[in-house]
């Protein structure tokens, strides 16, 4: 029987050596290469599958987050609501409404550092020189810049002297600018608003992507204008908010400025400030939470899923191993009877399980970063952003690749080399 050719090198240098086991190992592989090519195709989906997952997820985090963002800074809402007569009866309930007075208040709360009125109209018909429709009229004071993301493209934001001198000005959204002034520079010229003359002082950039057409839709005037010409309605008053725009002073304090909103509410109205049913409110630091909470926890099943697809192929690897073992039994007998040590039998088994996971495991992380660029040059659906090669899930799917490969090559390549030559010889 011929000698492979890694054996006849045993007495040569290291690399020759080296070089011919890898020979000896890429022909074995191909002598089974269905059963490899099955065991190595587990691999890969299972690493792949697992990078794709955790970076759609991740794509989908940063548009959440995106989206949290350009809502506003750590914005919360307050929204006129229903207190019961009787606690936890919605049927014996008054509605109330939100009046300057609570935005005024809440302005001086000490863990709220900024707050803005809003009156808001989706009712008031616009008309410009070249088309005319119904946007969104809403009227803010200039702090709410601080609050809500309003970027400035054309021209400028409301200022103060709009505010108190109640100017007719307007800024408007770039869907307002499509449809209202098609192809023609809207900065400096004339909107109607139910008939009353509005200057276009600026242009906001476009906020969100895809169909986010009610954000971009939007006419900011000046509160004060608003209240005198499109007050909000509501029965019999004349000094109702559509809601009101509040601040913490910093994001760990949101819960204590919520509970200040909710003592100031509940005492302005006379009602318990306890009694959850009276409040009609949004946090957007609180929903954030829960949505990256919920993000964790899918990052950690799919890590725990991607582990045991790992451990599953790695038992895999073994499993071909410990075939090729019994195999190879008459081979390896006769290595070693002409002189191959256990070590350099326990090398070649060791290599050759190495090799089959981590050479799996590569084209799984190839296949999936060609996926994702591929994907990465779509355009995203709303609310997404497109996937990516998380780096921290990349480390550690090398790390348990590594793991894994030499789970499936040490104890393969143990038993190989524990066999005395004279009962590997016997054996058929």
């Amino acid at each position: 029987m011929c000698l492979p050719a890694a054996f006849l090198a045993l007495t040569i240098s290291p690399m020759p050596l080296l070089l011919d086991m890898f020979g000896d190992i890429f022909r074995t592989l191909w002598s089974h290469k269905v059963r490899s090519f099955l065991t190595m195709f587990g691999i890969a989906w299972g690493v792949g599958s697992l990078l794709l997952l955790v970076g759609l997820g991740e794509g989908f985090r940063s548009g959440n987050k995106r989206g949290f963002d350009e809502l506003g800074k750590d914005v919360m809402f307050v929204f006129p609501g229903r207190a019961p007569v009787v606690r936890g009866s919605l049927q014996s309930g008054r509605w109330y409404k939100l009046t300057y007075q609570d935005y005024l208040d809440l302005a001086q709360a000490p863990y709220i550092c900024a707050a803005s009125p809003v009156l808001e109209r989706d009712d008031i018909h616009s008309v410009s020189d070249y088309s005319s429709g119904n946007g969104i009229v809403m009227g803010v004071e200039p702090q709410i810049e601080k609050i809500r993301y309003l970027p400035i493209q054309q021209g400028r934001w409301i200022n103060p002297m709009d505010d108190s001198q109640r100017r007719n000005v307007a800024v408007i959204g770039t869907e307002v600018v499509r449809t209202m002034f098609p192809g023609q520079p809207p900065v400096g010229s004339t909107l109607l608003l139910d008939d009353v003359r509005f200057e276009v002082v600026g242009v906001l950039k476009t906020i969100g992507h895809g169909d986010n057409f009610s954000e971009n839709n939007r006419i900011y005037i000046p509160f004060a204008t608003m209240a005198t010409y499109f007050p909000f309605k509501w029965p019999n008053s004349h000094d109702a908010l559509s809601y009101i725009n509040y601040q913490p002073r910093v994001r760990a304090e949101h819960e204590l400025a919520y509970l200040e909103m909710r003592k100031i509410i509940a005492r302005n109205h006379s009602f318990d400030p306890s009694d959850n049913d009276s409040f009609e409110e949004w946090d957007s630091i609180r929903s954030a939470e829960m949505v990256g909470k919920i993000f964790d926890a899918m990052d950690m099943f799919l890590g725990f899923v991607g582990l045991v697809t790992l451990a599953l192929g790695a038992i895999g690897v073994i499993n071909i191993m410990l075939i090729s073992v019994t195999e190879r039994a008459r081979e390896i007998g006769l290595r070693k009877a002409v002189g191959a040590t256990s070590h350099s039998v326990v090398l070649q088994f060791f290599l050759e399980g190495a090799l089959l996971t981590l050479s799996s495991g590569a084209i799984g992380i190839g296949c999936a970063a060609l996926i994702i660029g591929l994907l990465a040059g779509r355009p995203a659906p709303m609310g997404f952003d497109p996937p990516k090669i998380v780096l921290p899930s990349a480390i550690v799917a090398l790390m348990s690749l590594s793991l894994a490969g030499i789970a499936a090559g040490l104890y393969p390549a143990h038993k190989a080399a524990s066999l005395p030559p004279v009962e590997a010889l016997r054996q058929e």
